[in-house]
């Protein structure tokens, strides 16, 4: 399993979890399938920047908040 993709997903869970959001309202809100979500969430998928935008908007989050967050904890 991939370190970046790992805690991409524990960062996306982790903001979900903290807006008392559900993965399967996670993914009606950005369009795409609950499965992905947990997929996503479990470093198993690498979503690409289009679905990341689609989870930052659904989080309320902007993008390069997201990324931003990435970052620190990859150091």
């Amino acid at each position: 399993m991939n370190k970046v993709a790992k805690k991409l997903g524990e960062i996306i869970a982790k903001h979900r979890v903290k807006s008392e959001m559900s993965q399967e309202t996670l993914a009606d809100l950005a369009q795409i399938h609950r499965t992905y979500v947990s997929q996503i969430e479990r470093g198993l998928k690498y979503p690409t920047i289009y679905v990341l935008v689609q989870i930052a908007k659904a989080l309320d989050m902007k993008l390069s908040d997201l990324i931003i967050e990435l970052e620190k904890e990859l150091k």
